[in-house]
């Protein structure tokens, strides 16, 4: 596999059952370029450690007054400085598309993983993690890949060499074939300790930025209550305890390289002991002195790669155990699409709560607990984080589906939807049916001022499509970030559109617009909003009600205010106590207390008389009007309060 050939068109199933099984994977996958590496580091690392024997030929031929063997060594020892040249220059290559391909095909792997998963996958995975995880531990792994191939060609070398010199010259030849094991070897005790120090680094340094990227996050909330110095403190002590680590881990790293010099420096000087006394006793020439002195000293160069190899390894272990422990994730419920790719249309319904949205309709869900919502939201669009069984559309079981019809069919847009950077014309550049055009889109959210805003903040932009929006759109409001997350969701025109609290972050005369103009846009498509806002319930054409995970009520937003206490206590924001007190002001000394009639909350008389004992004058006298109980929830627990002090 080539550079140019990237991306994959399939980067394969990983062993992800642990670090170590995940980064012989990737060797095997790699093989062709791994095979080709070694090629070249064999010549590259041959021609090197033969230069040394190409000059004690030249010495000794010298020595001998030999001009037929002094040309012969010139000869070999251009052959060699050639085969370096070659060597070196495409083992560099290989090298480095060994490093890019493996950490290209752990990137799509982290991709596609992110892309099965969803939402689920933070939920499960600290998203911090899955960043570090697809920026800096994929080139410590990519790393690791490329440099088994040079590290095994070195190890070749250094045995060839030594078996060479065994047969050239045993008696020096011996000294150096039990002194390189040791040089090789010296430095293995002290890598599980350098290991320990580089991961505690590493520790600390997720824990630094993942503060920073908190602070930077709150910033607009820490400046309004005074914290900035609070937080900058604590980042200062989580920088300088990231300094400490990071000098502890070089120190130990620092004696490892120290070793690796002072060990072979050790060898050379017993070479070159051992050789004078076998020179001055005339057992060797001097010519085959310099030769294995020479060897011995360019061998260093191999050596210095089993140091690196084992700091590679290392490094890239825990990198391998955390990209393992991520792409090991798989969905709660996936039976791996054993239907026929196809978008099904019919009626929305999760068999586990009771929870039915008829094909074409707005339909509104009110739950207590927001935690239980998101779960909810989640098992609708097909890809739940947790077991159970799969929601139908149409009765097809959307995990039975392949991921991409069934996300085709159902869209779901989660409570804090994620904006990227861009222009907005990119940020609406989404798979569509094409049937919404992003204007109508952008005005059923009510975006108008959020594309003033963007012109305004752009001046190299004429048309407000072209401005740019910053990352995760940090310069525009909750609000606008909300409204232009659900104007995306809405050129999508999927057959059924899940929004869990689209419209959390907005006023309530912008949101009475959203409603009007997403009734409008979806008419005839399936929607379902999960949502307490009593201008979205007012609007939706069925409302239904869970209460501990299941369906418990289900009508119209203004059927359920009179017959439900509990969807009326969720929706009003009642307490226990208040409700306890409208029950207690009904019906005492034979005058009715509050009663909600046609989605109006009220004073009844009955009898000729109020419930504050003064005359009734009509029907609607005291009624609080439709737009005052959607708009303004508060008032009717302040006219309960009334009533009660006054009983």
């Amino acid at each position: 596999m080539q550079i140019q050939d990237l991306p994959y068109p399939d980067p394969g199933v990983p062993d992800a059952r642990s670090g170590s099984r995940f980064l012989w994977w990737l060797f095997r996958n790699q093989l062709g370029g791994q095979l080709k590496s070694l090629a070249w580091g064999l010549l590259h690392f041959a021609s090197v450690s033969a230069l040394p024997f190409c000059v004690g030929l030249a010495i000794q031929a010298v020595v001998d007054r030999s001009g037929t063997r002094l040309a012969l060594a010139g000869g070999l020892m251009a052959l060699c400085c050639a085969g370096n040249a070659l060597g070196d220059t495409f083992l560099h290559r290989a090298a480095v598309t060994n490093w890019i391909t493996s950490a290209a095909r752990v990137q799509q792997l982290l991709a596609r993983k992110a892309a099965l998963l969803g939402s689920a996958l933070t939920r499960r995975v600290a998203a911090g993690e899955v960043v570090a995880v697809s920026t800096g531990d994929v080139e410590k792994i990519g790393w690791f890949v490329e440099a088994v191939s040079r590290f095994t060609a070195a190890a070749l070398t250094i045995v060839l060499v030594c078996v060479a010199l065994v047969v050239y010259q045993p008696a020096l030849g011996v000294v150096v074939i039990v002194g390189l094991p040791v040089l090789a070897l010296a430095v293995l005790p002290l890598l599980p300790r350098a290991t320990r120090r580089a991961d505690v680094q590493r520790e600390k340094a997720g824990r630094a930025t993942e503060l920073a990227s908190d602070t930077v996050a709150g910033l607009r909330v820490l400046r309004g209550i005074g914290g900035e110095a609070l937080f900058l403190d604590r980042y200062r002590s989580a920088s300088q305890e990231v300094r400490h680590a990071a000098v502890r881990s070089a120190r130990m790293w620092s004696l490892i390289s120290a070793i690796q010099v002072l060990l072979p420096g050790l060898l050379l000087i017993a070479v070159v002991w051992h050789g004078v006394h076998l020179a001055r006793e005339g057992r060797i020439g001097i010519g085959e002195l310099v030769t294995v002195y020479s060897s011995v000293m360019l061998l260093t160069y191999p050596l210095r790669h089993f140091e690196e190899i084992a700091m590679a390894y290392s490094f890239s272990k825990p990198s391998a155990k955390r990209a393992a422990r991520v792409l090991a994730l798989e969905r709660a419920t996936d039976t791996a699409g054993t239907r026929a790719a196809e978008i099904p249309t019919g009626d929305l319904y999760d068999p586990a709560t009771g929870l039915l949205a008829p094909s074409g309709r707005f339909t509104a869900v009110v739950c207590g607990d927001p935690d239980t919502a998101g779960r909810l939201a989640e098992r609708l669009g097909g890809h739940p984080s947790e077991e159970g069984t799969s929601a139908l559309l149409g009765g097809v079981p959307l995990d039975e589906l392949p991921l991409g019809s069934a996300r085709t069919a159902v869209l779901v847009q989660d409570k804090d939807p994620v904006l990227l950077s861009g222009t907005l014309r990119e940020l609406l550049d989404v798979p569509a049916s094409g049937a919404v055009r992003a204007g109508d889109a952008l005005t059923a959210a009510q975006c108008g001022d959020v594309l003033a805003a963007l012109a305004q903040g752009s001046l190299d932009a004429e048309d407000p499509m072209d401005a740019r929006i910053t990352e995760r759109g940090r310069s525009l409001s909750g609000g606008q970030r909300q409204r232009l997350a659900l104007a995306r969701s809405l050129i999508t025109d999927p057959e059924a559109l899940v929004l869990d609290e689209p419209t959390s972050a907005v006023d309530s005369h912008t949101e009475a617009r959203i409603a009007d103009g997403v009734r409008e846009l979806r008419a005839g498509r399936t929607t379902v909003v999960f949502t307490s806002s009593p201008l979205l319930l007012d609007r939706a054409d069925r409302t239904v009600f869970l209460h501990e995970g299941e369906v418990v009520a289900t009508g119209t937003h203004r059927d359920l205010l009179r017959t439900e206490p509990r969807y009326r206590a969720v929706v009003t924001r009642e307490t226990e106590e208040e409700t306890t007190a409208r029950t207690d002001v009904t019906a005492v000394g034979g005058r009715s207390g509050v009663t909600a009639v046609g989605g109006r909350s009220g004073v009844t008389a009955v009898g000729g008389r109020r419930a504050d004992g003064r005359p009734a004058k009509t029907p609607d006298d005291d009624v609080l009007g439709e737009d005052d109980v959607l708009r303004h929830d508060g008032d009717v627990l302040h006219r309960l309060e009334e009533i009660e002090e006054k009983a």
